[in-house]
């Protein structure tokens, strides 16, 4: 049976534990209410462009000379694939999931004749699905520094 001092420096260890905890649960509230803000600041932007690529698609529909890119050939042989994941492990089975559902989706694309190109975002992405590297067409890690293009 343990002693009462024993009792005690576990009390306090627990004690310590939790405020540790308590911390790292606050920094990442605040992580999570930037990374928030930020893609809710971006929303007017991507909400702009989207109406702006939509009008140019349904001004050149039906154009002898509207550009390609904008309508399409109907023959799609190309695809590429863009790949995000977390570059550390700490979430959990998301990042096994986005690669198990980026390998299927592969080769279901490869199985259609489709030449299939990669872009990873994130460590986990570019290390496992490196049976794919010949596909690769970029990568780029540290995502949330602002840094390490590849």
């Amino acid at each position: 049976m343990p002693s009462l001092k024993d009792l005690k420096v576990r009390i306090k260890s627990v004690k310590s534990t939790q405020k540790i905890t308590k911390a790292m649960k606050m920094v990442a509230a605040a992580k999570l209410r930037r990374a928030r803000e930020a893609a809710e600041a971006a929303r007017p932007y991507a909400d702009a462009m989207s109406g702006m690529v939509a009008r140019l698609a349904a001004g050149s529909m039906g154009q002898a000379n509207a550009p390609v890119l904008l309508v399409g050939t109907g023959q799609a042989k190309r695809e590429l694939l863009i790949v995000m994941t977390a570059d550390r492990g700490l979430s959990g089975a998301f990042n096994s999931s986005v690669v198990r559902a980026a390998r299927k989706r592969i080769r279901e694309l490869q199985a259609e004749g489709k030449d299939v190109s990669i872009y990873t975002i994130g460590r986990k992405a570019r290390d496992w699905l490196s049976e794919y590297r010949h596909l690769f067409v970029g990568s780029r890690t540290d995502i949330a520094k602002g840094t390490n293009y590849a």
